[in-house]
Formats: structure tokens, sequence, C-alpha cells
């Protein structure tokens, strides 16, 4: 059965080849075009302080060294490696979504970011409800996520849990995790169920294909 459990397995067997893979810039659209556009968008906030939620091995927060950055991830191996690499003063914690969903992660950050790290289903609805306890009053949540329109493939549009594949990688990867398809509209409408005003809406096309690689959304929440 596929859920959000199951991403978390994965990514617990997977961390090490996923670090080697970020590292060795092994992932053709996030060195084109989604790792300056997740960078660019949280620089347009002119942030003091951000919170990486899904941080994996930490390159988003040693990417922004003028800001003061916390990163949080629940896969400890990933949290282990972040640590180990330095951040330029980031901090790091191993926490899950259920976890910041129940308010442990007590904080008032300017920007969170969640950069493809919201694959699953509840515990992305929870993550987006708790926002009001790692952001501070008129801060924004930053979610860079797959683009609902070139990742639908031949299913149907419409939202539901997808089977994973690590097509395009090395082989050290094994069982992929599963993650819950978003619509545009769905993604709309789960920023606004979730108190967050939608400011902007950006899509990163790919430099050769012509076509969007990636969804970003950003959500304020009321001041």
């Amino acid at each position: 059965m596929l859920s959000d459990e199951k991403i978390v397995e994965s990514w617990s067997r997977n961390s090490d080849p996923w670090v080697a893979a970020v590292r060795g810039r092994e992932i053709a659209s996030r060195a084109l075009v989604t790792d300056a556009a997740i960078v660019d968008a949280v620089r347009s906030c002119a942030p003091q302080t951000g919170v990486d939620l899904g941080c994996g091995e930490g390159w988003l927060v040693r990417a922004l060294p003028e800001v003061n950055m916390v990163g949080v991830d629940a896969i400890a191996g990933l949290v282990d490696a972040a640590r180990a690499a330095g951040s330029s003063g980031g901090v790091f914690q191993v926490m899950s979504y259920e976890e910041i969903a129940a308010g442990k992660l007590q904080l008032a950050a300017d920007v969170a970011i969640c950069n493809f790290s919201l694959i699953g289903k509840e515990s992305t609805a929870g993550l987006l409800r708790a926002a009001p306890s790692y952001l501070r009053p008129g801060g924004t949540l930053i979610v860079q996520t797959v683009h609902p329109l070139v990742s639908c493939g031949d299913a149907p549009y419409a939202d539901g849990w997808r089977a994973g594949s690590w097509a395009g990688f090395s082989t050290d990867f094994t069982d992929p995790p599963p993650w819950y398809f978003r619509t545009l509209e769905s993604w709309v409408t789960l920023f606004l169920d979730s108190g967050l005003r939608l400011t902007s809406l950006r899509e990163p096309v790919h430099p050769e294909t012509g076509k969007p690689v990636s969804l970003i959304l950003m959500g304020q929440l009321p001041g």
C-alpha cells in the first residue's frame, strides 16, 4: 500500500546514494534550472532567517550563507551528512513532518522552504497547516515541486498516489518511494486552506526543451 510511511522507509535506505547524486551534480534538471530557481525565490524575499523543511544533505542551507538557516529532515543519515559538510552557521535537526505538524518545531522564520520535499499526502497537508508554528506573521512559505502538467504523464490529471521510480539514477538506488500527485488547483487550494495567501506562482522552464521543469508556489502567512 502506498503511504507516507513508505516514503520515509525508502529515503532511509537511499540516503547515501542521494548524497552522492546531489554533491556529484548528477541530476541534470537541478544543475540546469531548479537549484538556481529556488535560491532566487528565497532571495526575492530578502529574509534574515529561514528554515529548510526536508533539507536533505543541506545543500540549500549552504547556498544561502547570508540567511540564518535551520535545516530539518526526518532522515538521520541525511542530517548527519549535512552536519559533516559544514553549513556557514546553519543548524540541522532530525524531525519528522508529523512532529512539526504537532508543533515541535518552534520558530519564527522569515521564510520556510520545501524544495522537492513534499511528496506525501497527509504529511504535506499537516506541514502546511502548521505554518504558524515555524513562520513569523507575514513570513513566506516557498514550495518547489514537480510541475503537475509535465509530471502527470499518461495518468489521469487527478490527485492520487503514484508509484516511484529511480529512472536516470545510479543502480545504487533501490525501492523508490511512492509520491502523491497533486494538480495545480489542488496545490493552490492546499495553500489557501492552510491560511496562506498565494503571492507568487513561478514555472521555471528548461532552456533546451522549453517546457516547465517545476512549479514554485509562494504563500504568505497573515501578518
